[in-house]
């Protein structure tokens, strides 16, 4: 095959292959926007959630701490990568063996419907639009593949340089529409309409007793983290690769498991409870230290722990296990979901309805743990059961089963950047939901440390803000910083990696005084 040659065929197999592509996105998005049976007709979703389902931890944990909330396009953008250069050997194949290269491009198209088909809620239905945008990419390969011979006296000619300009042509634009396809099938599939209508008419409740903010929870130092997490600046992390569409109309939550009876609510009826303001940070177990994977908000919601009442949970039970819209589960303590700490049905984040990203309609927040057994987005679950008898989506993964959040202090000031020498300020944030910060003290190279100034604390369950005025003198510095939290326990200064609950160590930073 000449060089030419090879890359027609290629070009052939990434035509059929972005076709078919575009064509499942589409057909996916109508399917989902006219009521579908399924969760996840999408191919393309459905193998890359498939992808994050089955990767083993530390993989999983390694694009975490690498590519932070762009995990999820950084795992597409590698998917379409290797689909590509998949349908290039396809092609390439096809040129000399076509029914061979048929036969796989059925078996990488039998993946993507193999993948929808073990999505939560799936139904043989989803795969239709897989199915049928096998075969037109199979028609558009063959057709492709093979240009057609021309016949000149009764003698088959090879094909010539306008066959070939044809094939490019016609496989170039092929690629390009079926690019086109994915894209419009995305767009169409996250447009969400109803939801974003639901969101933009939906008017957070009053409280009777709104979160007071005093001014002095935040030094006014530049550069550090404001004390409240604007909404679209808050970290996101979850393995949902599109965010669910939830429309608050059709939402439900049931309880069920060892309660003496269920109970279900929609989304009228959780607003009609006594609605509680609580600020409190969340934090992600991923989370380095030093890193930015924490954020703090006021959240209003209604106390689950007057749910869990209504439902009468057995002696016995000691976990409830929390379900999304999309499949992905946390196991919650259950004493941590019914004692006295605002452990919350959330249906706003900073006086605003929920973020569609965030969990919009509900979504759960409960002070004192890591998100992974607790931060449900989009929940419509909560089965009461025992550690025993089941477990959350992360803790057969290799991490630990209950998740209490650690105490851990950052610096924000200064970022490892040159500072002017003269009078300076260092400062930072510090956390220990549920037991609060008591003390954040800062050690300057080898200096004995020294106590930081504290901000107010409105609420044990949010993080502190912390500054100390510092003469800075020329020359290179390190600076660390430590915390102790409300029960008089200082954080460890042993360094521990995120797995498998959550990492330890003193945060420090190295900067230049000129």
């Amino acid at each position: 095959m000449s060089r030419g040659s090879a890359a027609e065929a290629a070009l052939a197999g990434v035509a059929a292959g972005a076709v078919t592509l575009g064509m499942a996105e589409i057909g996916a998005a109508l399917l989902t926007r006219t009521g579908g049976a399924g969760a996840t007709p999408s191919p393309l979703l459905a193998v890359a959630d498939t992808t994050v389902d089955y990767s083993p931890a530390w993989l999983r944990d390694l694009a975490i701490a690498t590519f932070g909330t762009a995990d999820k396009t950084v795992l597409l953008v590698g998917m379409g990568v290797v689909l590509a250069v998949v349908c290039a050997g396809i092609g390439r194949l096809a040129a000399s063996r076509m029914t061979t290269a048929m036969l796989t491009f059925v078996v990488v198209g039998a993946v993507g419907t193999m993948a929808v088909l073990t999505r939560p809620g799936a139904q043989v239905g989803d795969v239709v639009p897989t199915a049928v945008a096998v075969v037109v990419g199979l028609f558009v390969m063959n057709g492709l593949s093979r240009p057609r011979p021309q016949r000149q006296a009764g003698v088959e000619q090879p094909a010539t340089s306008t066959d070939r300009r044809s094939v490019l042509v016609w496989g170039a634009s092929l690629t390009v529409l079926g690019t086109l396809g994915v894209v419009a099938g995305r767009a169409l599939q996250g447009a969400g309409q109803v939801v974003r209508a639901a969101r933009e008419m939906f008017t957070v409740p009053a409280v009777a007793e709104p979160v007071v903010i005093p001014a002095q929870v935040d030094p006014g130092v530049e550069g550090l983290s404001p004390w409240r997490t604007p909404n679209d600046a808050f970290y996101r992390i979850d393995t949902a690769l599109a965010v669910p569409q939830v429309d608050p109309g059709t939402w439900r939550l049931r309880v069920h498991g060892l309660v003496e009876r269920e109970v279900e609510i929609d989304f009228d009826h959780l607003l009609a409870q006594e609605l509680v303001e609580a600020a409190v940070t969340l934090t992600c177990v991923s989370n380095p230290v030093g890193g930015d994977l924490v954020g703090n908000a006021v959240w209003t919601g209604w106390p689950v722990r007057e749910l869990l009442a209504r439902a009468e949970p057995d002696p016995d039970a000691d976990m409830v296990l929390s379900t999304s819209a999309d499949g992905w589960s946390a196991g919650t303590p259950l004493n941590v979901l019914t004692d006295e700490r605002n452990a919350l049905l959330a249906v706003a984040m900073n006086g605003r309805p929920l973020p569609a990203q965030h969990g919009f309609p509900v979504r759960l927040v409960v002070p004192g743990l890591y998100g992974y057994v607790s931060a449900t987005k989009w929940v419509t679950d909560l089965k009461v059961t025992r550690f025993a008898d089941d477990e959350g989506y992360w803790s057969p993964r290799g991490w630990s089963e209950r998740g209490p959040i650690k105490t851990a202090s950052r610096i924000d000031v200064p970022a490892g950047e040159r500072v002017q020498a003269g009078a300076t300020v260092i400062a930072g944030v510090a956390w220990a939901q549920h037991r609060g910060i008591s003390a954040v003290e800062v050690r300057i190279d080898n200096e004995p440390w020294q106590q930081a100034t504290l901000a107010a604390e409105p609420s044990v369950d949010a993080w502190r803000m912390w500054h100390l005025d510092w003469e800075a003198t020329p020359g290179e510095h390190v600076i660390v910083v430590r915390a102790t939290d409300g029960s008089g326990a200082t954080q460890t200064e042993r360094a521990m990696p995120p797995v498998p609950d959550g990492a330890t160590g003193w945060h420090s930073v190295q900067v230049e005084v000129i």
